[in-house]
């Protein structure tokens, strides 16, 4: 174990947490619900859009998409930069609508839209159960590749690592709350800046130039530098279902979405859309053309994911290695810290508090309550995640899909179509995650799309076919808080 690249982790790890109690201590007076899982709808823009894209990027983009990157070359860096618009998608289509609203109706949660907009319980158990499952997914893959970026870059056994790590994250989201979790995410996004320019510039110098990596890639397969990568994988139609998957279908994420009812004024969010749009930019390509051309440095990894972490201990010297190790853990923890809230949120907001009303006035319950869900959730998490698989970037994109199949069309037909209603959204949600799952743990892809592809288009179907047998609702006020 390195100990130069230890302490300076660890002296992150510390500043994590002084971060978490500044935090706590600026909870404002007033509902707690709304200060815990949204703090108090205060975000300005350069934390609104730190939180946005760092939420966004996560392990998949940090480990996962510079592992495919390593193994597939430079046609996978273009392929990656189909994500550049995915917050302006975000915040321009759901933004100042879903925000207006969630001030009309009170809403905490993503679900508390869902059912002031269509009036259904029957919506809302779905959509929580929905959300559940695929949240344990997404959130099992950050911890993942958490654990492994300290047992390659540190020396860490994975067991221990993912005790660290997931102890670590479970605790400051748990004690925080909303606020920690996106002052953290301000000071990840600068964190993740840095670490990217000083890598991608670190992996060019020690493969001798950008000319003699592209020729030693050459060298080791022409493929890598064509933009159908080896294998052609990289063709029309995985692209379309690429582009669908991580970039259009991000507006469906409910840890994206729910960022979206959280920030101040209008002003927050034109200054978000600019600022986070130029940060995943610089992320996406930078990380990704360090992965690809990190091969050129370590030519025979056997485990593509490992491709960032142990390029970080070989081109940078060791304490700067443990510095800026900080940055994909810093990709890594603002993306579980959001899903872990939100998670949080549905079973203490969505859940308990339907089925038990009346104490919604019980003040210190619902704190030591959702403090302790968040906490064990993140334990539970830590269990999933004992044996893990060689690319992690695959089971992301499979969560990623799930929630996709069964919240963009209720999300944004619910906030654009007037006469969308219950039955509608009833009907997309479950034929769309049904036919997601169905052919993901099948692996069919139907004329080589992947199942994103026609999970939506079905699901879009499914809403406009079940809408001609629903009445157009009148909308509910979500429970008084």
């Amino acid at each position: 174990m390195e100990t130069e690249i230890v302490l300076p982790l660890l002296a992150y790890l510390v500043g994590i947490a002084a971060l978490s109690v500044f935090a706590a201590r600026k909870q404002r007076q007033g509902n707690f619900l709304t200060e815990y899982f949204l703090g108090n709808r205060s975000m300005g823009g350069f934390v609104l859009a730190m939180t946005i894209t760092t939420t966004y990027i996560s392990a998949s983009s940090f480990i996962g998409g510079p592992g495919a990157a390593y193994k597939y070359g430079l046609g996978w860096v273009l392929l990656a930069m189909v994500q550049v618009p995915a917050v302006w998608l975000s915040l321009g289509v759901l933004g100042k609508k879903f925000a207006i609203l969630a001030r009309r109706y009170n809403a905490v949660t993503l679900n508390d839209m869902l059912y002031a907009r269509y009036g259904s319980t029957l919506l809302i158990w779905l959509a929580s159960l929905s959300l559940l499952i695929a949240f344990i997914g997404a959130m099992t893959v950050q911890f993942i590749g958490g654990a492994r970026l300290l047992e390659t870059a540190a020396g860490i056994p994975y067991d221990t690592g993912l005790l660290i790590f997931g102890g670590t994250v479970a605790l400051y989201t748990a004690f925080g709350g909303f606020r920690a979790s996106v002052l953290n995410d301000a000071m990840q996004g600068v964190v993740m800046l840095i670490g990217t320019f000083l890598l991608l510039f670190a992996v060019i110098h020690q493969a001798g130039g950008l000319h003699a990596a592209v020729e030693k890639l050459h060298a080791i397969d022409p493929k890598l530098l064509s933009p159908e990568g080896p294998g052609d994988i990289i063709n029309p139609t995985f692209l379309t279902s690429f582009t669908v998957l991580v970039c259009f279908g991000v507006i469906g994420l409910p840890h994206t979405a729910v960022r979206c009812i959280s920030y101040k004024d209008s002003k927050a969010v034109h200054r978000a859309i600019i600022l986070g749009t130029i940060v995943v930019v610089i992320l996406m390509l930078g990380m990704h053309l360090a992965g690809a051309l990190g091969r050129a440095v370590l030519p025979n990894l056997t485990v593509p994911d490992s491709v960032i972490p142990t390029l970080m201990i070989t081109v940078l010297p060791p304490l700067a290695a443990g510095i800026f190790l900080a940055a994909p853990m810093a990709a890594i923890m603002s993306t579980i810290n959001a899903q872990l809230l939100q998670a949080s949120a549905t079973l203490v907001k969505d859940l308990y508090l339907r089925v038990a009303p009346h104490q919604m006035e019980n003040e210190a319950r619902l704190r030591a309550l959702s403090g302790t869900i968040t906490f064990v959730l993140g334990i539970l998490l830590l269990v999933a995640a004992w044996n893990p698989p060689d690319m992690i970037i695959w089971l992301n994109l499979l969560a990623f899909g799930g929630l996709e199949a069964v919240f963009l069309w209720p999300l944004v037909l619910g906030l654009y179509w007037e006469r969308a209603n219950a039955a509608g959204a009833i009907s997309g949600m479950v034929v769309g995650g049904s036919c997601y799952a169905f052919l993901a743990s099948l692996n069919w892809q139907i004329g080589g799309f992947h199942p994103i592809v026609p999970a939506l288009l079905l699901s879009l179907l499914a809403f406009l076919v079940g809408n001609l047998f629903g009445r157009v609702p009148q909308p509910v006020d979500a429970p008084p808080h």
